[in-house]
């Protein structure tokens, strides 16, 4: 077979690659970004206010399932780059179809088991009231889709991981476009509610997955859908599991920070506050897309460069992305200082919500321009395959700051303490994000640097 993969990753400028990199990534994180975004704006407009909480109830669970695939797909990643950095290309397609196995029994078996428990999750997770009838119509069906999904998310980064960043984009791009066109229809044409909202979304998954494998059975890759390493292998397993870990715990954190949020939002300002946040938590998903861009872009260059024993363009990786990524959090923190009011009208026109919701959202951006520095050095372990620091440094801003700022300061300030907890938690993590991440640059990359120099 003829092997497409680029060995661009290991000789072209560092600068020039991580635009070429990132750019498609951050596309398909904006275009992906809207969909939620357009998608809440449509359900505020054409369904309520009391639609959008409800949706906001229901993503935690739905994306920490799918989460599974994210994680096993980025986990398989870092492997996969490196594997190919180093041309072992058998250690690269074996990963890659453990990957669809356990994508496909874990994505499956969580969704049985948020059906069977719906009733208790859903107001585990905040929805009570008013919120709890359109939160079930939107779980229930939902749920369905997050099995393809989860496929979504693994082949996505695997297609990255080949050095194939616009397909990968694609990938991102199709199920977002999908969800527009179908919320259009099912809730504006065929007035379906929530269900409308819903079969949408789960339809938009399957979108993608369709795109997925037909990349994967194309020319355009490497790593074909080959039924011969479908088959588990513990230390194919064992590798996937220490480094996609990283990426379940961050966003196992995230539901459980969505749970608290919710239930203590709730308790203090009723439902008002709830929709407030999820306003706040669509931006927060959002106005982020080119930082979060330059940090996928980020990943396969350091993880390629890392197995390739070229540890100068690591090190020159790691700055240039830090750089690049706090140009462009510090243009997207000026934008939502000075128009919160305009941005909350675009979701709804309920009084109450549009007077909580702007101050709120100057709170949670405050510490944007920092953040650079702690999405790519936590990203930059997971890229070289060290796991636990990944992990203690991913779960550093919501597991270890946030979650108890946020059950603490509310005690002493009410709901301001909730907002205030966003940007200390961003800098505390930052700085020590900045600390370990300087240690070992320092302990690792230089001496190796120095080592190759004068062997």
């Amino acid at each position: 077979m003829k092997e497409k993969v680029s060995v661009d990753l290991g000789t072209e400028s560092i600068s020039k690659l991580l635009i070429k990199q990132a750019v498609p990534a951050s596309i398909g994180i904006l275009v992906m970004s809207l969909n939620v975004l357009v998608d809440t704006i449509f359900v505020g407009n054409w369904i309520g206010s009391i639609a959008i909480a409800a949706i906001n109830v229901v993503l935690p669970v739905s994306f920490f399932i799918a989460a599974l695939g994210m994680a096993i797909g980025i986990g398989g990643s870092s492997i996969i780059s490196r594997a190919l950095g180093a041309n072992n290309k058998e250690k690269a397609r074996a990963t890659f179809g453990n990957q669809i196995t356990l994508t496909i029994l874990f994505t499956t078996v969580l969704a049985g088991l948020g059906l069977y428990f719906e009733d208790s999750i859903i107001q585990s997770f905040g929805g009570k009231g008013e919120i709890f009838e359109p939160a079930k119509i939107y779980y229930t069906i939902v749920l369905y889709g997050v099995p393809f999904l989860g496929l979504c998310m693994m082949g996505n980064n695997v297609i990255r991981a080949e050095g194939k960043p616009k397909f990968a984009m694609y990938a991102m791009m199709i199920p977002s476009i999908g969800n527009l066109i179908f919320d259009y229809i099912f809730i504006n044409i065929l007035d379906w509610g929530m269900m409308g909202a819903a079969w949408a979304t789960s339809g938009s998954y399957m979108l993608c997955l369709i795109y997925v494998v037909w990349y994967f059975f194309s020319d355009h890759s490497d790593l074909k859908i080959d039924w011969s390493y479908l088959r588990l292998k513990w230390n194919v397993i064992s590798e996937i599991g220490s480094l996609g870990f990283v990426t379940l715990a961050r966003q196992a954190v995230v539901s459980v920070t969505y749970l608290f949020m919710n239930n203590i939002l709730f308790d203090l300002g009723g439902e008002v506050s709830v929709t407030a946040y999820a306003i706040v938590g669509r931006m927060l998903m959002f106005a982020l897309f080119p930082v979060f861009g330059i940090t996928q872009g980020f990943l396969p260059i350091a993880g390629y460069n890392y197995g390739a024993k070229q540890y100068d363009r690591v090190r020159e990786s790691i700055n240039i992305a830090v750089k690049y990524a706090a140009i462009l959090a510090t243009i997207v923190f000026i934008l939502l200082m000075v128009f919160p009011e305009a941005i909350t009208k675009m979701f709804t026109q309920d009084p109450e919500v549009l007077k909580e919701t702007p101050s709120a959202m100057r709170w949670v951006f405050a510490a944007t321009p920092i953040i650079a520095l702690q999405l790519i050095g936590a990203a930059y372990f997971q890229a070289i395959g060290k796991a636990k620091p990944a992990l203690l440094l991913t779960l550093t801003r919501q597991g270890f700051f946030f979650i108890p700022l946020i059950l603490i300061l509310p005690k002493f300030y009410g709901e301001l303490g909730v907002w205030m907890s966003f940007p200390i938690s961003d800098v505390l993590s930052t700085i020590v994000t900045g600390y370990f991440l300087n240690k070992e640059i320092k302990s690792d990359l230089i001496k190796k640097v120095q080592l190759q120099l004068n062997p």
